[in-house]
This record gives C-alpha cells, sequence and structure tokens, in this order.
C-alpha cells in the first residue's frame, strides 16, 4: 500500500480544508505532510526529533523542524496554525495532556490518530497467552517499544471529556477498512478532529 493509499491519511485529508496552515508534530518521513501540501494546497511544517526522518523531509523539499514534542510549543504563537497533526505519535508522548492542550492553544484544530491497545486481537492475546500483545499494527515486544503509554480509544474519549475538548468528529480504523460498529474493541486506530474554545 502506497502512503497516499493509507486510510488514515486520506481521513485526515478529508477533515482539512485546502489552502490551511498545518503543523505535523513528529511527522516522521513527512509523506503526510508532502500529501497535504501536495493535494490540500496546504501552507506546511512539521517537527520531528529523528535526524534521519528529517533527511527524508529535505529531501522532499519540506519544512521540518529538529525538536522535542514533548518539550512544547512555547514558539508558537495561540492560533498559528488552522490544524495542527499528532498522528501515530500519541503514545509516544510522557505529558500527553501538556502537549494536546499546547497543540489545542496554537492550532485552531487538532487532529490526533490513537492507537487502540484494546482491540479484540490484542485482548485476546492477554486472555490466552498472558502477556503484552504484539499484533501488526504494534509489532513491539514490552521491552522494545517505543510506546511510553497504553491506552484505548474509550480512554482517549473520556481524556477528552475531562479537559473539556470538542471532538467535533471522528473515525475508526479496522483493517484499512472504516468501521463505525463498537471501534473500542474492533479498531486498530481512531482518529479524532479536536478543538478547544
Amino acid at each position: 500500500m502506497s502512503h497516499s493509499d493509507r486510510l488514515d491519511y486520506q481521513i485526515i485529508l478529508d477533515f482539512i480544508e485546502p489552502n490551511s496552515r498545518v503543523l505535523d508534530l513528529g511527522c516522521g518521513d513527512g509523506e503526510l505532510l508532502a500529501l497535504l501540501i501536495e493535494q490540500k494546497k496546504c501552507h506546511g511544517t512539521g517537527i520531528e526529533i529523528d535526524e534521519k526522518a528529517i533527511y527524508h523531509c529535505m529531501a522532499k523539499g519540506l519544512t521540518v523542524s529538529h525538536g522535542d514534542i514533548n518539550s512544547g510549543l512555547a514558539d508558537y504563537s495561540n492560533k498559528r496554525f488552522d490544524y495542527v497533526i499528532l498522528n501515530e505519535s500519541l503514545q509516544q508522548i510522557l505529558n500527553l495532556q501538556k502537549v494536546i492542550l499546547e497543540a489545542l492553544r496554537v492550532g485552531k484544530k487538532v487532529i490526533v490518530g490513537v492507537p487502540n491497545f484494546c482491540h479484540w486481537r490484542g485482548r485476546l492475546q492477554v486472555l490466552l497467552n498472558g502477556q503484552v500483545p504484539v499484533t501488526k499494527k504494534l509489532p513491539f515486544e514490552w521491552y522494545n517499544t517505543p510506546n511510553v503509554r497504553f491506552f484505548s480509544i474509550k480512554d482517549f474519549q473520556n481524556f477528552c471529556l475531562m479537559n473539556k475538548i470538542k471532538v467535533l468528529d471522528h473515525k475508526a480504523i479496522a483493517d484499512d477498512n472504516q468501521i463505525s460498529f463498537f471501534p473500542n474493541f474492533f479498531a486498530h486506530i481512531g482518529i479524532f478532529l479536536l478543538s478547544k474554545n
């Protein structure tokens, strides 16, 4: 599957209005950012900690800063961006509440991709094997995972509720298909569009 065929990328593209100002936190190799610039004519920039990934971004002609999103976004003014994206990075953030609230400060809307650690295959592995699950979508062992926290779609929804964050829209993905039936049980990933006044 090419990057442009990824369902999570397509959902994010659908959430974003053309010509928007976008900040991609933990942008990796810049594939999503490049798609946003190409297909939505966005004015995009990224922040990434991995130097090798930054070189890939630079080779694509992208504007990416070297930085750790755990350190905060103090250099950015309020509502500087139309959208801030945190896709595939939430589970690796040390102070998740701080980063999400900062993203909501600098962005009018925030899009997050949430891995669902309570997917049924993971639950079954815990039940039958009594071990931390390893799945296609979560391929790491407990001792070499980059993830510092493990949560579910439902956990993230509760987090938003407790922090008075509005969920404007959300989609769930299971095996490269969009689903709406019991997403906390069947989905691998949840994609949320958030705002906060």
